[in-house]
């Protein structure tokens, strides 16, 4: 797999215990079966992981270093909370390193725009002693990701990514010209919730009781006329409702990052992202996506926490 240019990334905020499972998707998923959905990803050939020390309750860190990391490329987060402290970062980072039982990382993000220039120079530091491979940004703005590359432009290194909210009912950041300009300077932009924690997903399929059901099964229903469209443009191609959530991203040039529990999810995940859709199936969803106007979470619903510089 070329990092530069991945077609899809495992995402893992899912993995954890079985009781954050079942308390949050309506379904208990055990070591094993995350092992096994681990080793098919590798398979397949998906070989990139998101990881931050917070996803499954502190738990996906420590399994996926359990199961192994030396033929895998991680992509792990700093997330800052509170004011800034020096030294902060490495400090985490050096965590991160003992949960993957690795000296290096893949892919590390500054995961929120807060204190972004101190944030950004210690992750620099890394960078130079050759512990981070790549260097990325996530849940950022345009002007802050402009800020951030300036940032970078100056010690001569390139900003590789952006990882923010989007999915075909919620491109806020494409409406305001973020995914262009990545696509202009050569920047990967990965897309979060592509599914709308299963919100894109077959509304015929039963879902069991969870967090996320209660939350969100209300909006579900105002969905109907963009699953019936999903399905047909799926139909075409020989997908699913959710695979064409995935597709629709894959064909824009967006990495989907979603989320992967069970090994026929990978196999899901794979087949979406061969997928190609039409300029017209493409604008077709959009313009129904558009036109009921429904919104599970918010672009910016993880920026409340951030902390501006002083």
């Amino acid at each position: 797999m070329d990092i530069l240019k991945p077609s899809a990334v495992v995402g893992t905020n899912s993995w954890g215990s079985a009781a954050y499972g079942k308390m949050l998707r309506g379904e208990s998923v055990g070591v094993d079966t995350i092992r096994a959905c681990f080793e098919r990803a590798k398979e397949k050939g998906l070989l990139i992981f998101d990881l931050a020390q917070d996803y499954g309750l502190g738990k996906a860190q420590k399994m996926i270093g359990e199961f192994g990391t030396e033929d895998v490329i991680i992509s792990a987060k700093f997330t800052p909370t509170g004011s800034y402290k020096s030294g902060q970062v490495r400090k985490s980072f050096e965590k991160d390193l003992q949960d993957f039982n690795r000296d290096y990382v893949d892919i590390y993000w500054l995961h929120l725009p807060s204190d972004i220039e101190a944030n950004l120079r210690e992750i620099i530091d890394l960078y130079k002693e050759g512990k981070i491979k790549h260097i990325g940004i996530s849940n950022f703005t345009l002007e802050e990701c402009v800020k951030a590359k300036a940032i970078l432009d100056k010690e001569g290194i390139p900003l590789y990514g952006v990882q923010n909210h989007y999915s075909l009912i919620n491109r806020e950041w494409e409406k305001n010209g973020l995914v262009d300009w990545c696509f202009r300077n050569g920047i990967s932009f990965w897309a979060w919730a592509v599914l709308e924690e299963g919100m894109l997903t077959d509304p015929k399929v039963k879902t069991k009781m969870s967090l996320m059901k209660l939350m969100f099964n209300r909006k579900k229903r105002k969905l109907h006329s963009l699953y019936q469209l999903m399905e047909k443009v799926g139909e075409a191609h020989g997908i699913t409702i959710p695979q064409v959530a995935m597709a629709f991203c894959a064909s824009k040039g967006i990495v989907p990052v979603c989320g992967c529990r069970k090994p026929y999810q990978v196999d899901q995940l794979q087949d979406a992202v061969s997928v190609t859709l039409s300029d017209s199936e493409i604008k077709s969803l959009e313009n129904e996506a558009d036109k009921l106007n429904v919104k599970i979470l918010g672009a910016d619903m993880f920026r409340f926490a951030v902390k501006k510089s002083k």
